[in-house]
């Protein structure tokens, strides 16, 4: 089916034959879900490959596994929120763009965006080549810093992964193609569990192997991406490249910024706190724990950041149409069917509490540290089924500098300070930690919930308008 047909596609306003709430409920549900499951697919599975990675590499030995944790959590957090924090730019542009009907624009947008990204990857990149510098500096032991070292290099094609991959899957999904983002990034995983296999325990490679398996596999599925794009199913919003990509940049650059600085602070909180963990008494497992608590609740975190596109895409589509009374309705949509969600994973988390653990590691020290966290991982996993949906409300709107400011505050002025009192004064180790990070998600979810029920959407639907106008 041709683009030029997406009209009838559009996540646009309810059926005029709905006409009770149980019907318009279930209208804009399935247009939810349409936009929601294969984004959760495509993040999860994505999510997966590095966990998946973890896994194999906390086999091979204790201190590749920390030093692999310590370069994904905090190298590769610093890295995903500045790549991340931009791209999402694109998600707004695109969705107006799409919702307004200029589908001319939307390839434009993309090419933007891998201009802006490419700048900046190439940018980060002495950061991966002196990681072992780096975290001496930040007080890490020589052997695991000198192992960090080693594993960052491999994380280097991982940053223009990034580049391609998140714009790529930001644009489909303002077209609704987000089925073609699901099938690939589950092709990418089960290829990465069989290459891993076969690296690690068939031939014997080790960490190389596990590394080298994750770096295929992801390009793997960025090269299915381009064909796509390219091979004509996008035409109508896939024009080829063009030298318009590289005009009215500054319009463009300044919401880029915006969106980056909104995701960096988000998601270098937990950064932060590994960190903080790194000082403990028994760093290596107290490291080694807390960041196989940190990769289960970002798993889940995942699936719930599936709502955060489908918030996105509905609240950016319907404001890009003007239809502000929509973006209230879908968002109380959204928000019941992820909170609803959210409780039967917390309910599961508490049931399996101490078990998780033996995927990531044999040592039973560290198994036994985990165990400590079930019920402060399960709140967390509670708090995530709220938290992304009012993300992507903001990141739909185009007021991720606003989200900036509150992630600031709660994270860095509140969670952060109290982590560090309970950790250290009180004495709670790692499940003070965890605590002061819970308070700092729930203020940042409380505050945005509060902003959100107070938005005047008519006005967000004229900002929504002049923004298209500028970037066009």
């Amino acid at each position: 089916m041709r683009d030029d047909r997406m009209g009838e596609r559009l996540l646009g306003t309810e059926a005029k034959d709905v006409s009770s709430l149980t019907g318009k409920v279930w209208a804009e549900s399935k247009k939810i879900w349409r936009i929601t499951f294969p984004a959760m697919l495509a993040r999860v599975t994505s999510f997966g490959v590095f966990v998946v990675t973890q896994a194999f590499i906390g086999h091979v030995g204790g201190t590749e596994l920390v030093a692999y944790s310590l370069v994904q959590i905090i190298g590769m957090r610093f890295a995903n929120g500045i790549i991340l924090g931009m791209s999402s730019a694109t998600e707004t542009l695109c969705g107006q763009a799409f919702g307004a009907e200029q589908y001319h624009m939307l390839g434009i947008y993309l090419q933007r965006s891998w201009i802006i990204n490419l700048v900046i990857a190439t940018i980060l990149v002495p950061v991966f080549v002196y990681t072992s510098s780096i975290f001496k500096l930040l007080g890490v032991g020589d052997e695991i810093a000198e192992a960090a070292g080693d594993i960052a290099l491999w994380f280097i094609p991982i940053i223009y992964y990034f580049v391609f991959n998140f714009t790529i899957q930001m644009f489909l999904q303002s077209l609704l193609k987000n089925n073609i983002i699901g099938w690939l990034s589950t092709i990418s995983l089960a290829i990465h569990v069989l290459l891993s296999w076969l690296f690690v325990y068939a031939l014997d490679w080790g960490t190389p192997g596990a590394m080298s398996a994750m770096v295929i596999s992801n390009w793997l599925g960025v090269i299915g991406e381009f064909v796509y794009v390219f091979g004509g199913w996008c035409e109508s919003t896939w024009k080829g490249f063009t030298w318009d990509a590289f005009t009215n940049l500054w319009p463009v650059i300044k919401l880029f910024v915006s969106s980056g600085i909104m995701l960096c602070l988000e998601l270098w909180y937990n950064s932060v706190l590994v960190l903080l963990a790194g000082h403990m008494t028994n760093a290596t497992v107290a490291i080694s724990a807390f960041s196989i608590c940190l990769n289960i609740s970002g798993w889940e975190l995942m699936m719930c950041l599936g709502f955060l596109t489908g918030a996105c895409v509905r609240v950016s589509n319907e404001l890009g149409q003007g239809n502000a009374k929509a973006v209230v309705f879908t968002i109380e949509v959204i928000l019941g069917t992820s909170i609803g969600i959210g409780v039967i994973r917390w309910i599961l988390c508490l049931v399996l509490g101490r078990q998780i653990a033996y995927i990531f590691t044999s040592e039973e020290d560290i198994a036994e540290a985990v165990s400590s966290l079930p019920v402060l991982l399960a709140f967390t996993i509670l708090l995530n089924s709220v938290q992304p949906v009012f993300s992507g409300v903001a990141v739909g709107s185009g007021r991720q500098s606003m989200v900036a400011y509150v992630n600031i505050g709660s994270y860095y002025v509140i969670g952060v300070p109290l982590g560090v009192v309970l950790a250290y004064v009180a004495k709670l180790e790692i499940q003070g930690i965890w605590i002061g990070m819970i308070v700092g998600v729930a203020t940042q979810t409380a505050v945005l919930g509060f902003i959100t029920y107070k938005t005047n959407w008519d006005e967000q639907v004229n900002k929504a308008s002049e923004r298209l106008n500028r970037c066009s």
